[in-house]
């Protein structure tokens, strides 16, 4: 199945001598790199043979093989970047030479900024997003935000592309592509029961062996309770028993490892009175209904965290289409004091775009005002 981030692969290939593919386990990264170009060689790192062949000297095996080789998994030796840097830096003028991938780490985007600023351009890569699922080609809207910020006008052009069947589907199943290659709802559950078996007793372990693994699996279980709220560490903390900082630690892992969203409040206004605690939610829809146990599709839809549930789903699917048309952005959420709320502030080279997103047929304009007022206030031409 065909990702929209691979054009974004190959050309930024042509113009770094590093490209950095990141995103949660299971995402479809290892898929992506069979799709590159004949004459690149992948050595996996959770391979034995490939990590042992590696960590034995990684500047001898970077200069063995210096030019079209992607490493998968990399954040599981450290060493490799330092000797990555070293290598680029032989042969600054080459593009294309190196691709690495990395999951459910922080650290990679640590050892990255550390080691390779400068040399490397990260993509992010997250499950199927809505177009993705169903094989359509990526929507108009996210090219017509490379030129800038569109006219109202611009977006009546952009018809719905999937029937409400079909997005619920999406909604329920979530984006990751292994259900979708076998599209039975038994083996989504198992598939996904199992998923979080791994991510807590493999990738966690392995990189937080000090962390303890019952209060943070207690923790993940409060995140889908969490997902599209406003985030108080300190009832959290509570809720849990441990401290304030071990649950800026918690949250700061579940956002690390591409499972969480960290949605920061938007304020730009010093007098103003606003909301500033930060919101967030679980980045998969058929994460958050693993984590709920939701059963079928009735439950799913009498379920009390509907709405929040359909608003993170529309994040994500929007912050998944800029991220692969390469549109830089940044992400918060808009609450004042009184309670007016914009649930999606977007910021970039395209101005600021602010997003109301409900879960209803029909929209009572009322509901809009919080949109309209924050339009008028920060003189933002389309909402």
């Amino acid at each position: 199945m065909n990702r929209h981030v691979f054009p974004l692969l190959t050309e930024l290939l042509e113009l770094f001598p590093c490209v950095a593919v990141v995103g949660v386990r299971q995402c479809g990264k290892t898929t992506l790199l069979r799709q590159l170009l004949p004459g690149w060689r992948v050595f996996d790192l959770e391979k034995g043979s490939d990590f042992h062949s590696i960590a034995h000297d990684p500047d001898l095996f970077l200069r063995l093989h210096p030019n079209q080789v992607a490493l998968d998994e990399a954040q599981r030796l450290p060493a490799l970047f330092p000797a990555l840097r070293v290598a680029i830096d032989a042969d600054r003028a080459t593009p294309g030479r190196f691709v690495i991938t990395g999951s459910s780490s922080p650290e990679i985007v640590r050892s990255i900024s550390e080691s390779l600023a400068g040399r490397v351009a990260i993509i992010e890569l997250a499950p199927f997003s809505l177009a993705e699922a169903y094989e359509l080609p990526p929507s108009g809207f996210f090219a017509s935000l490379t030129n800038g910020q569109p006219k109202p006008a611009d977006l009546l052009e952009f018809p719905l592309r999937t029937r409400p069947r079909e997005i619920l589907d999406y909604w329920l199943r979530g984006g990751y592509p292994e259900p979708w290659l076998r599209k039975t709802e038994r083996f989504s559950r198992l598939w996904m029961g199992n998923y979080l078996k791994t991510y807590l007793e493999r990738d966690i372990r392995q990189l937080f062996p000090s962390l303890s693994q019952e209060k943070y699996r207690l923790f993940l279980h409060m995140l889908a309770s969490l997902s599209g709220t406003i985030i108080n560490h300190s009832d959290v903390a509570r809720a849990l028993g441990v401290s304030q900082p071990t649950v800026r630690d918690y949250f700061g892992i579940a956002h690390g490892t591409f499972v969480w969203r960290h949605l920061p409040a938007w304020f730009r206004n010093a007098g103003k009175r606003v909301v500033k605690h930060p919101k967030g939610y679980l980045r998969d829809s058929g994460l958050l209904r693993s984590l709920l146990h939701i059963p079928d599709e009735d439950a799913f839809l009498a379920h009390p965290r509907l709405g929040a549930s359909w608003e993170s789903m529309v994040t994500e699917t929007l912050l998944r289409g800029l991220g692969a048309a390469g549109i830089a952005s940044e992400a918060f959420h808009y609450r004042s004091s009184g309670g007016a709320e914009v649930d999606l502030v977007l910021e970039g080279d395209f101005g600021l775009l602010p997003v109301e997103i409900k879960y209803a047929q029909s929209i009572a304009p009322r509901s809009l005002r919080p949109l309209r007022d924050f339009m008028a206030e920060h003189g933002c031409p389309l909402g």
